[in-house]
């Protein structure tokens, strides 16, 4: 087998990309696969029509041909032939034995549709099966006994045939849905009074509750990589406990599955985000699965956009995930499922995740039980799934259809100004000192500077944001002869007062200037701490500026 990296940039798909041609693509896809059909695919995009998609797989498919013919002539160079290897086999009457005491209770068993009613059924068979094992003794092969283990390895394969017969017989499934029917929806917004954003999206018995929490730039994931060391600004972890099937385990640190789940919502999602000067948050969505019966990944797709545009965040559109299952028979006879459960997923052939918008797709997981899947197929799936997701589209947007106009009271304002570079060093003072005392005048939560002059200005309130957003304007703010300011008299002496009229910017006030007419003592006209209009009448050849608030109040 072979695999390739394909992406679309331009509207050109190419085949192993650089770096550079990889971060201007709109579609990236890694596929693997034999001769014969596909066996894997991770990828994400930016609402590619799922045409592109369908085109991108058949040019990967095509590019996987010189690599597999390369290890074909290698193996006929070097190859050993596969060695042979022999296993044990149970005794051939065994199987009609067991499905003798069980086939019709189980047949029964597979039309319950709720699973935990199911799962009892199947219970009280299997232990029915195996409160005697005597009767097993005549089927010993090779002096073994038949251990419950055996029993419990063929009950599997009955009820693997049972499934799989029900839906190429019926065209039903366990739950009594048809192939493309989606279980129940329900939909939530605002659920936790406390956060950014929340949402509990329910499928079935598949139910993602999913947290939003808006950040500052501080906040950002610092990702370092072989190709050096970036800061990510969307994160989305995905939770998966043990009691969301029923289970009690130890709680420990997430594992590969709920690293790679929380990976494919995540890309399901961020092709939709705005970028960072439309929106200059972090954004972190937590996806907390409280009951799970197939595709939680998609659950997570849908909670976490739903509780994205409860927090205000500006998507550009709504996006929903599901997932396609597949029974391949014999004779190439198939049949696709859309939206399958966990006993679809461990019955079947394929887990097939396809996420997007209205317009198109936005990421897409493929992984198999069988070797390989034809390009027909595959094509034949994500039509599929695009019908889904228009219906689940549907069942979203009748609870919000965009964004809230704005973010919750809880969470962070945050504005931004752009200064000269040159400029930077005035802003942070030395050792920080004038941005210490701008975020302790103004109450802002923090400053921070790029290096290009971009300033992030946080804090709770909007007034906070504005008054340090002025104090930073008016630290880089040049002064112009003739402008009249507001100021703030800081010092008082015999021939003039001193005057802040821009943050960090002292002018002189001569007594001559501070009062119409003669003025014998100032401190009868101003004091420190005075709030007074000046106008700015020089700047002489010392760089010192001399105001004048006679001439400010004349104007």
């Amino acid at each position: 087998m072979g695999a390739v990296r394909v992406c679309l940039a331009n509207d050109r798909l190419m085949v192993n990309p650089s770096y550079q041609e990889r971060e201007q693509a709109s579609l990236e896809l890694v596929v693997a696969g034999f001769q014969q059909g596909i066996v894997m695919i991770e990828g994400e995009g930016i609402e590619i029509p799922e045409a592109k998609v369908v085109e991108a797989l058949k040019f990967a498919q095509e590019n996987l041909k010189p690599l597999i013919d390369a290890q074909e002539k290698f193996k006929q160079q070097c190859g050993k032939s596969k060695a042979n290897v022999v296993l044990f086999s149970p005794h051939p009457q065994l199987r009609p034995q067991v499905e003798s005491l069980c086939l019709e209770s189980l047949k029964n068993v597979y039309k319950v549709a709720d699973k935990i009613e199911r799962e009892k059924a199947r219970q009280i068979v299997i232990d029915e099966v195996l409160k005697d094992m005597t009767i097993f003794e005549p089927y010993k092969v090779e002096g073994r006994d038949v251990t419950e283990s055996n029993i419990k390895e063929i009950l599997d394969q009955i009820e693997y045939d049972i499934v799989r017969d029900l839906i190429f017989d019926k065209n039903l499934r366990a739950d009594g849905r048809g192939l493309k029917d989606i279980r129940t929806i329900s939909c939530e917004i605002d659920v936790l009074p406390r956060t950014h954003g929340s949402s509990l999206f329910t499928r079935g018995q598949t139910q993602s509750l999913a947290v939003v929490t808006l950040g500052t730039k501080r906040d950002e994931q610092m990702v370092e990589s072989l190709t050096g060391v970036s800061y990510n600004n969307f994160m989305l972890h995905y939770n998966f406990p043990s009691f969301s099937v029923g289970e009690t385990r130890a709680s420990r640190g997430p594992g590969r599955r709920e690293i790679g789940h929380g990976a494919l919502a995540a890309k399901a999602l961020k092709g939709v985000l705005p970028t960072k000067d439309e929106f200059p948050y972090t954004i972190r969505i937590v996806s907390e699965i409280l009951e799970s019966n197939g595709s939680s990944s998609m659950a997570s797709v849908c909670a976490g956009c739903l509780s994205l545009m409860d927090a205000g965040v500006p998507i550009k559109n709504p996006v929903a995930g599901i997932s396609i299952g597949l029974v391949f028979g014999e004779n190439g006879k198939y049949s696709l499922l859309t939206d399958i459960m966990g006993i679809e997923d461990h019955f079947g052939d394929m887990d097939y995740k396809i996420a997007g918008s209205k317009n198109g797709v936005t990421a897409i997981q493929l992984d198999l039980k069988i070797k390989g899947v034809p390009i027909e197929v595959l094509s034949k799936g994500i039509e599929q799934a695009k019908s889904a997701r228009l219906q689940i589209l549907d069942k979203m947007t009748a609870v919000i259809d965009k964004p809230k106009t704005d973010i919750s009271q809880h969470a962070p304002r945050i504005l931004i100004i752009t200064i000269p570079q040159e400029k930077i060093g005035e802003v942070i003072g030395p050792g920080g000192k004038t941005i210490k005392k701008i975020i302790e005048q103004t109450g802002a939560e923090s400053i921070d500077i790029d290096d290009d002059g971009k300033v992030f200005i946080a804090a709770m309130t909007k007034e906070a944001a504005d008054q340090a957003l002025a104090y930073v304007k008016g630290l880089v703010e040049v002064p112009q002869v003739g402008k009249i300011y507001d100021a703030e008299v800081t010092r008082v002496e015999n021939y003039g007062a001193f005057c802040e009229f821009l943050p960090g910017r002292q002018g002189l006030v001569h007594v001559s200037e501070v009062a119409k007419g003669y003025v014998k003592d100032i401190n009868t006209v101003v004091k420190v701490g005075d709030r007074v209009k000046v106008k700015l009448v020089e700047i002489d050849q010392m760089h010192r500026m001399n105001l004048s608030i006679k001439q400010a109040l004349n104007e």
